[in-house]
């Protein structure tokens, strides 16, 4: 398995999360659902799946059937990238619905279903209806990132989607300041480094 960092949630967006899942946060690309262990991992670090559901069927499930489930979610991810480039930078139109249809397809094998269940567990007394899936295969994995997609597109204004400026970053995040003014995916990584390179240009204009 190899040997990656903890996966980056900086986007203000799980959807555009899901995209960052391979990039090049310092110098080599990291793909971190390059294979099925990783997306389960992707998975529980993002919290899109309980824990003891992404246990059991890691448990139930061969590791070549993983690894195709992660074939499918990085081919699903490249499409979706190509979609988010092309609308990025306005808003949304109806008309965009007709480009969907994989993303609709994914949504239409879902098992999700709402029951009521305790409230202990966030530490307040009494009962709350909650959704919750069926993961009866192991392509199951892949529909609460369709879900997450799925709410990026119908809840973010494409206008704020934006492109990281650091040199040779590929991260997209959803620019919720004031201003509308990130230019990074995170000031410690692309930021800082923009910080050094333009220091390093004052001090060569001075020479």
């Amino acid at each position: 398995m190899p040997n990656r960092p903890p996966a980056m949630f900086i986007a203000d967006s799980l959807g555009l999360d899901f995209l960052n899942s391979i990039a090049t946060p310092v110098d080599v690309a990291v793909d971190w659902i390059s294979d099925g262990d990783g997306l389960v991992d992707w998975l529980a670090q993002a919290k899109l799946v309980p824990a003891d559901e992404l246990e059991s069927l890691r448990a139930r499930t061969r590791p070549d059937e993983l690894d195709a489930v992660a074939d499918q979610a990085r081919a699903l991810r490249e499409w979706f990238r190509t979609f988010v480039r092309k609308h990025a930078g306005g808003p949304l139109g109806s008309d965009a619905l007709r480009e969907l249809d994989p993303l609709n397809s994914l949504l239409a094998r879902d098992e999700a279903f709402r029951r009521i269940e305790s409230r202990h567990d966030d530490g307040n007394p009494g009962l709350a209806l909650r959704m919750t899936r069926r993961w009866r295969s192991p392509e199951s994995l892949l529909l609460p990132v369709g879900e997450a997609m799925a709410k990026f597109v119908c809840d973010e204004d494409f206008s704020d989607v934006k492109a990281c400026e650091g040199h040779n970053c590929t991260m997209l995040f959803a620019d919720h300041t004031r201003r509308r003014a990130r230019r990074w995916c995170t000031m410690a990584i692309c930021g800082n480094r923009a910080k050094q390179a333009a220091h390093r240009d004052r001090l060569k204009s001075r020479h």
